[in-house]
This record gives C-alpha cells, sequence and structure tokens, in this order.
C-alpha cells in the first residue's frame, strides 16, 4: 500500500482510502457494526491508514464505528477525516432518504459538531476536516477564521472541503485552493468523469500545495464492471437510479474499447481505473465504495503506485476528448453549478490558472 503525503501538511494518507458512509446508510446493503468493524479492520491490516467518515452518514452511526477501529490500529496510526456542515440537530432527515437537510456553516455549529464529533470517534484531535458539500455562498471569512482557530487549538490539524452531493461545484473547489489555501479538495473523479478531478490537481500540483481526494472512483459501479446489461433496473434505494441513463448506456461501450487497452498491461478495467487515477497529479486518495474484506483486497492490489505507461495514459486522453469516438449523447453528464443558470454547467475541462500566478 503505498502512503502520499498531503503537500503543505505533515499528514500521510493512504492512497487506499476507505470512505466508511457504506455502513451509514443502507443503500448499498445493511451491515451490522460488528460486521463493518471487521470491515475497517481489515483494511487496517492491509495498510489503509487514510479513513473519512461524516456525522452525515447514518446520523453520526459512521463516525461512532471508528471508534474501535481507531483503538484496533492504534490512534497514532491513522488519519482520520471527519466532516462538518449538516446540522443534524435540527434536521436529522428520514431514514434511507436522499433528501438533502439543512446546512449550517456558522462557527458555533462548526465548534458544535467538531466536539461531538471528538468524542463519539474517541480522540483528541481530527486529522483532515471537510466543509461536507459546502456552496460558494458558505465561503465567508468566519468559516475560515474557525477552522484555523480549530487548528491552532489542536483540535484539527488541516481543513478542506468535500464536494457534492453531485458531481461538479467547479467553483467551489477553484475557490478552495486559490482564495483559501484548503488542504483538500474530495470531487467526483474517474476515468469517465475526469474534468474536475484534472482541475483541482493542477491548481495543487502548480502550487506545491494541497491534493485531490476521488470519490466515486469507479464510475458508479461501471469500471468495476458491475453491470452486464444497459436496460439494468436499479432497486428503489439504490442511488444510481438518479443517474442520466446514458451513464450506464454508453459506459458500457467505454468499457469495451478500455477492456482492450486494460489487457494489453494484463490487467482487467477495475484495475487500470484505480491505477489511471492513482496517477493524477495531486491525487492523495481514492474512496472506492467498500462492501466486503474482498473489495479491500481487490482494490488495495491496485494500489501500489505503480504507474501505467505515459503513452497509455495518452491514449486516454485522447479517447477521452473525443467522448470514446460514440457521439455527443456519450458526453459525461452535466455539472451542478452555484453560479449557473439553472444550476447546471455542460461537463468539460476550463483550465483553472489561466491569468492565475502560482504562488
Amino acid at each position: 500500500m503505498q502512503q502520499r503525503n498531503l503537500p503543505g501538511t505533515d499528514l500521510s494518507l493512504s492512497l487506499l482510502g476507505l470512505g466508511n458512509f457504506t455502513f451509514g446508510v443502507d443503500w448499498w446493503g445493511t451491515f451490522t457494526d460488528d460486521q463493518a468493524v471487521a470491515i475497517q479492520n481489515h483494511a487496517v491490516d492491509r495498510g489503509v491508514t487514510f479513513f473519512d467518515t461524516a456525522p452525515a452518514y447514518g446520523n453520526w452511526r459512521a463516525e461512532g464505528l471508528m471508534k474501535q477501529t481507531l483503538e484496533y490500529a492504534g490512534r497514532e496510526n491513522i488519519c482520520l477525516s471527519t466532516k462538518f456542515g449538516y446540522d443534524l440537530f435540527v434536521d436529522p432527515g428520514e431514514e434511507g432518504s436522499h433528501r438533502e437537510r439543512k446546512q449550517d456553516f456558522s462557527p458555533a455549529q462548526i465548534r458544535r459538531e467538531c466536539e461531538h464529533s471528538l468524542k463519539l470517534m474517541g480522540t483528541d484531535h481530527i486529522d483532515l476536516y471537510q466543509a461536507h458539500n459546502i456552496k460558494l455562498k458558505h465561503y465567508v471569512p468566519e468559516l475560515f477564521e474557525t477552522l484555523e482557530a480549530l487548528k491552532s487549538e489542536g483540535k484539527i490539524r488541516a481543513w478542506g472541503v468535500a464536494l457534492g452531493p453531485a458531481i461538479g461545484w467547479r467553483e467551489e473547489g477553484h475557490a478552495a485552493f486559490l482564495e483559501h489555501d484548503a488542504a483538500v479538495v474530495q470531487t467526483v473523479h474517474n476515468l469517465y468523469e475526469q474534468d474536475l478531478g484534472r482541475a483541482f490537481g493542477e491548481i495543487a500540483a502548480s502550487r506545491g500545495r494541497g491534493g485531490v481526494i476521488a470519490r466515486v472512483p469507479t464510475n458508479s459501479g461501471i469500471l468495476d464492471e458491475e453491470f452486464t446489461s444497459d436496460k439494468h433496473v436499479f432497486p428503489e434505494k439504490d442511488h444510481r437510479k438518479f443517474r442520466d441513463r446514458n451513464w450506464l448506456v454508453y459506459g458500457l461501450q467505454k468499457n469495451a474499447i478500455v477492456k482492450e487497452i486494460a489487457a494489453d498491461l494484463k490487467m482487467g478495467v477495475q484495475e487500470f481505473a484505480i491505477r489511471w487515477l492513482a496517477d493524477k497529479p495531486a491525487m492523495v486518495s481514492i474512496e472506492p465504495n467498500i462492501l466486503s474484506k474482498k473489495n479491500i483486497d481487490t482494490y488495495a492490489a491496485a494500489c501500489d503506485g505503480v504507474r501505467l505507461p505515459d503513452d497509455v495514459h495518452a491514449r486516454v486522453a485522447e479517447l477521452y476528448a473525443t467522448d470514446f469516438g460514440l457521439g455527443d449523447d456519450a458526453h459525461p453528464c452535466d455539472f451542478k453549478s452555484s453560479v449557473a443558470e439553472g444550476g447546471r454547467l455542460r461537463s468539460g475541462y476550463v483550465d483553472p490558472l489561466a491569468g492565475v500566478a502560482a504562488s
């Protein structure tokens, strides 16, 4: 398992990260506490040192599950991340719902959440504190002053932003790095949805500070080869039912193309996709959905840091730029946006450093 420094900090993250959101809700099945902790502890055994949780995952359930794993691994051996921004005290939501809940990024709420998280996880500090699905309107001086104060008090070691819930929020990511010196931007980033992760990585690499955490690294299961038919019917609780249908139809066709490239390297599509992502600028950790010990073993094998050949990266870049030759319907789904009229933008790469001097 490769370990990577988060530039600008003294934090070390395992290339494979375990986001325990899958244990917080039943969208991927149900897990007892013992089952969830056993999977987390197996990740430790396989070299995973970066764990990413949040109060919003099961209304603090996922955070509570981390306590036993911190004890199992030894707190000093884990880089622990959690998040803040949802006021679950006021709006706990409905069980199993996909509805967004009330957000509150006020100084008092941030401190309240931080203290509650520390107590639940049985620790005196959080290594990485991420603003959960934050939007531009929340970027106010008091927010950043509070985070810096928490750092000074030793309650957090670094802070960043986790963008979502859907893919997008380009301006939030740019501003986090370029205007506020965030340590991390977490975003959807995978072989078939490259643009935002590419731009954020280029910003961080140019500055020599900050890193990117990739979520949805297998394109919601497409690159895991989870689906065999574009007629697949998703269960009611499955969040992928909200995806544009072209994502599935053309994802399977893209897989057929990538499969040939991967085969030349004696890899499957999943391994190829993880290794491709690991090579991206400023990538510090990759968080696939982990549902079993077997998942951990499979993903861990691809997170040893061995790079793909440059000509392979060039070939993938060419394919992506032309929508794999499959036509406009195969273009990645639109971005969500807090600044665009209608709240959506056509996906695409925008040079984030045009006219911006590296500092």
